[in-house]
Formats: structure tokens, C-alpha cells, sequence
């Protein structure tokens, strides 16, 4: 694992080659031993933390228009909450394509295109 030491010359194209990817990482640094499931989904809500105090106090409608300093900070936060939910998931041996495979399935049964369209109501206050 040495074509990581410089910015931009890791080529990662897969949740399996950033899984594998980050296993390297860690094992070269001896941190696998803290990667517990518990530390990593601790690592990253405070990730996603980071990232909500970009947007706290930005209109919502306006959110989406990021000077390029906030832009940066935030693609890094996001990287950050990408690189703890796979190591999350591969401790926990997940298959996050099937998982969320599952999960769209489910979330379409319970917001059906035709009744929900429009509304971001919580499922429960729809009567299906």
C-alpha cells in the first residue's frame, strides 16, 4: 500500500477495492485493533456531526450553492462518513449492495410512488 502517500494517486472504483483499501490502511498502522464496531459508528456520527455544522445555519434553499473553501470541507467530511460506514461494514461482514438493495425495496413498499409523491410525510401518517 504505498500509492496512497500522495494525494489523488489512489485509484478506487469499488466499495470492494475502498474496502480493501482501507483494510491495508489500517493494518499498516496498526489500528485495527480500535476498529470495533462501537468505535467506528462512534467515529462516524461525529463525522456526520461535522458535516450538519456546514448546513446548520444555511437557508435550506440556498444549502446547495457552497463556496469553494465550504465545498472542500464538506467532500472531506463526506469521505470521512464513506470511509467509516465501510469499515463499519466490513467488521460487521455487510453487503452494503444487498443491504441497501433491501432497504430501497422496503422504503418503496412503505412510500408508494402514487400516494406519496410530493409529500415528506413519515410513512407512518399515510394510511395504506
Amino acid at each position: 500500500m504505498t500509492d496512497h502517500k500522495k494525494e489523488g494517486t489512489l485509484t478506487i472504483d469499488s466499495l470492494e477495492s475502498l474496502r480493501d483499501t482501507l483494510r491495508g490502511f489500517a493494518l499498516e498502522r496498526d489500528w485495527d485493533q480500535y476498529h470495533t464496531p462501537k468505535n467506528l459508528s462512534m467515529a462516524l456520527i461525529a463525522e456526520a456531526a461535522e458535516l450538519v455544522e456546514h448546513f446548520q445555519w444555511v437557508d435550506g434553499n440556498q444549502s446547495h450553492l457552497l463556496e469553494d473553501k465550504t465545498r472542500h470541507s464538506v467532500e472531506e467530511e463526506l469521505a470521512d462518513i464513506l470511509i467509516y460506514l465501510v469499515r463499519i461494514s466490513d467488521k460487521l461482514d455487510v453487503d452494503l449492495y444487498k443491504a441497501v438493495a433491501r432497504k430501497i425495496a422496503i422504503n418503496g413498499r412503505k412510500y408508494p410512488a402514487e400516494l406519496v409523491r410530493g409529500s415528506a410525510k413519515k410513512y407512518t401518517e399515510y394510511e395504506l
